[in-house]
């Protein structure tokens, strides 16, 4: 289980980036507008990602914490699980519904979705 949180958090899952009726969101504003007061959720992962630039949360037991920003269209994240440092990544979002896709390597690539709640 361990292994598995771990591949899930550092490559943000691992399956090809397709992004079938998904819609980029190209701003920091427009991502704020999605995530402001609603937590980003799926089996075992809880998340709040905040205006101001923190994400804090669980994840399969463990505490998550960390930074983000928004660079030239890019979620921008650098990441703890537990102890554990995860690093930094630059990801493409994308939303269709309450499903928001962060897809790693500036879009290039493994994706994560998680809903919005």
């Amino acid at each position: 289980m361990r292994k598995l949180m771990f591949t899930f958090l550092m490559s943000m899952m691992a399956i090809p980036a397709y992004a079938d009726g998904f819609s980029q969101i190209s701003s920091k504003q427009q991502f704020v507008s999605l995530v402001d007061g609603r937590k980003l959720v799926r089996f075992g992962i809880d998340l709040d990602v905040t205006p101001e630039g923190e994400i804090i949360g669980q994840a399969f037991g463990r505490q998550v914490t960390g930074n983000w920003d928004w660079r030239s269209g890019y979620f921008c994240r650098d990441l703890y699980w537990g102890s554990r440092e995860l690093g930094a990544n630059c990801q493409a979002v994308k939303i269709q519904g309450n499903t928001v896709r962060f897809i790693s390597d500036m879009g290039s690539g493994e994706h994560a979705d998680l809903r919005l709640r």
